[in-house]
């Protein structure tokens, strides 16, 4: 009984990260512990490094939360223009 809850709150808690930054971590991976919560993954910028705590947040207020997802501003680096 106890997995299955687990199960389902680690399923929620990922789904709400997606949705809240757009599927915008890569390699997203949740930790769930008795008394916190980890984060990993990379993303491109803080902002998205922020959006996915505050998915977290959302479900899980009052968590110890360690969001150790690592921000590569190459990840969101725009594709070359070509030119006219």
């Amino acid at each position: 009984m106890i997995h299955t809850e687990l199960s389902h709150l680690h399923h929620q808690l990922e789904k709400q990260v997606q949705v809240r930054t757009g599927r915008r971590v890569r390699n997203l991976a949740i930790e769930l512990h008795p008394e916190r919560v980890v984060l990993r993954g990379q993303a491109a910028s803080y902002y998205v490094k922020q959006l996915a705590q505050h998915g977290i947040r959302e479900l899980l207020p009052h968590i110890s939360l360690e969001n150790t997802i690592a921000v590569d501003y190459s990840l969101g680096a725009f594709p070359a223009m070509s030119g006219n």
